[in-house]
């Protein structure tokens, strides 16, 4: 058996003994998190190769009519992609909104464990149950002050556990600054949460000209003039002919949604949850990601048209964003 381990945010000394609200958290130890979940691909070459390949990886047990799968790579047989599996339960969701009530708003990854049992090789399907292993009871770390969560995924093929991977997330409460006041937003007197600043898009070279087209309304596409393909986002050069020449053509606005998640969680200041972001195809064929206007997060259906309309989110930022209608 072999174990892999990467360290994150050490806990701290335990704040006493357990209380109440431990107790409560406690009670979803044992708790299933995913049941009956499948690896949506078998274990394959090209996506080992690629691991190898991103890695630096040259191990040639990796490689050849005797490979097997780095054993690092056991999670990501068991990743479900934007689609999901279909196989998590609501308990894992109950305990974080728990969780959430009480004040432990934030939300760290601190480290994961694996345990190897017996390679994977080409041609394997996984199959994995989940199960919310240990809630620790409070602790103060650097960050602040909250609760270790520790989930347990068993990966099995045929039947036989062939490695353990667990996950641990610290659900806690910011530190105070130096300055006496909470790392995170902060309520005035009224108790009313002033709106955090919406995160900046990162602007370069590449995509200085999509975002100087927003600026003034227009939705710019990037047209290889090599080939004539259109491409978003913005590339240094075309990914069909490996032209560097391009031009722009401007959009229409019209679009449907192609794919969309309801972002329920981890709560961010700037945004109030539940909200829609989808992946919208345009009218000329390029697919973009954008928030979803004009319909609540539950109405919003793949295939729903949407119209490409400009947000105004302050002086100095403007998004584009896709309003739908109902009707």
């Amino acid at each position: 058996m072999a174990r892999e381990r990467a360290a994150g945010v050490p806990g701290g000394p335990e704040a006493g003994p357990a209380d109440p609200f431990h107790r409560r958290l406690a009670a979803f130890e044992g708790s299933a998190a995913a049941i009956g979940g499948r690896g949506k691909d078998p274990v394959n070459a090209p996506m080992i190769r690629h691991w190898c390949e991103a890695v630096g990886d040259a191990n040639p047990a990796y490689t050849g009519p005797d490979a097997i799968a780095p054993p690092t790579m056991l999670q990501a047989w068991t990743m479900g992609g934007l689609s999901g599996h279909g196989d998590r339960t609501s308990a894992y969701d109950e305990l974080l909104a728990l969780l959430d009530g009480a004040g432990y708003t934030s939300v760290v990854a601190t480290d994961c464990e694996q345990e190897y049992r017996r390679p994977l090789r080409p041609g394997d399907t996984v199959a994995f149950d989940a199960v919310i292993e240990s809630v620790s009871p409070r602790k103060t770390t650097r960050l602040g002050t909250g609760h270790f969560v520790t989930t347990r995924m068993d990966v099995r093929v045929d039947g036989e556990l062939a490695g353990t991977h667990r996950f641990r997330i610290l659900k806690y409460a910011p530190a105070a600054r130096p300055d006496g006041r909470a790392r995170s937003a902060e309520r005035p007197a009224s108790g009313a949460r002033p709106r955090a600043s919406r995160p900046r898009p990162v602007v370069n070279r590449d995509n200085q000209g999509f975002w100087d087209g927003v600026r003034d309304r227009k939705l710019l596409i990037q047209r290889c003039t090599g080939c004539s393909g259109l491409r978003f986002p913005w590339l240094p050069g075309c990914h069909a002919c490996g032209s560097p020449a391009w031009d722009t053509v401007e959009a229409s606005g019209a679009a449907t949604v192609f794919s969309y998640v309801v972002m329920h969680h981890p709560p961010f200041p700037a945004f109030d949850p539940p909200y829609a972001v989808a992946l919208v195809e345009l009218a000329e064929g390029v697919r973009m990601v954008s928030n979803i206007t004009g319909v609540p997060y539950d109405k919003v259906r793949i295939s729903l048209p949407v119209q490409l309309e400009f947000l105004t989110v302050d002086d100095g930022l403007v998004l584009p964003v896709f309003r739908g209608s109902e009707a």
